[in-house]
């Protein structure tokens, strides 16, 4: 897959991002024009893959612990060495979408054709991701979950239905289903907090 492909498809989503981002154009790093909040804060690394869960143990978008998640987790490498490892194919398309003047030179997913207590990554490019099933999502309600064995995805799809496509098709999926997930995860939080406001009251 053309990385540059991948930026085309984040310009999009970028667009509404870019307002907020516009305010905070001062605090932009050096060499580009990410605001400095959106960078990977990580050390550059030129095998973010390599033990992710201990490099990064949170998602930096919303903060989910990627060991639970191992499943659905994914790593963004860009062309600079710096990484994201987040929880799911939604933060990682506000990766992109953040980091539109970083190329991506390779990403990272979990295969869930794989066994094991911990799913291994699998490059996105090798993956097939079935779309739209039963199976519950992460940070979105149409779930994505991908496959480093097209036999297994296929199985997959006849248990569970959906759509299978490649990575591209999962990102344009993940940016088309954006605005309803993150007013669903921001109805749900809030609902969360008021709850927590509840408890501390009674108490």
């Amino acid at each position: 897959m053309d990385r540059r492909e991948a930026l085309k498809m984040s310009v999009l989503a970028s667009i509404g991002l870019a307002a907020a981002g516009k305010a905070n154009a001062q605090s932009a790093c050096a060499g580009d024009g990410t605001p400095a909040q959106f960078t990977p804060r990580s050390a550059p690394d030129p095998q973010p893959q390599v033990d992710d869960i201990a490099k990064y143990p949170k998602c930096p978008y919303c903060g989910m612990d990627r060991k639970q998640y191992h499943h659905s987790r994914m790593v963004v490498h860009y062309a600079d060495d710096l990484a994201d490892g987040t929880c799911s194919l939604h933060c990682s398309a506000i990766s992109l979408s953040l980091n539109i003047d970083r190329d991506p030179k390779a990403l990272w997913v979990g295969d869930n054709a794989a066994e094991g207590d911990t799913k291994p990554l699998v490059e996105v490019d090798k993956a097939s991701f079935l779309v739209g099933s039963k199976l519950p999502g992460v940070m979105t309600a149409r779930s994505k979950v991908a496959y480093g064995n097209g036999d297994a995805a296929k199985a997959s799809q006849a248990a569970n239905g959906g759509e299978l496509t490649d990575f591209d098709g999962a990102l344009l999926a993940a940016y088309t289903d954006m605005s309803a997930d993150v007013a669903r995860i921001r109805k749900n939080r809030a609902e969360r907090r008021r709850k927590m406001m509840e408890q501390q009251n009674k108490s």
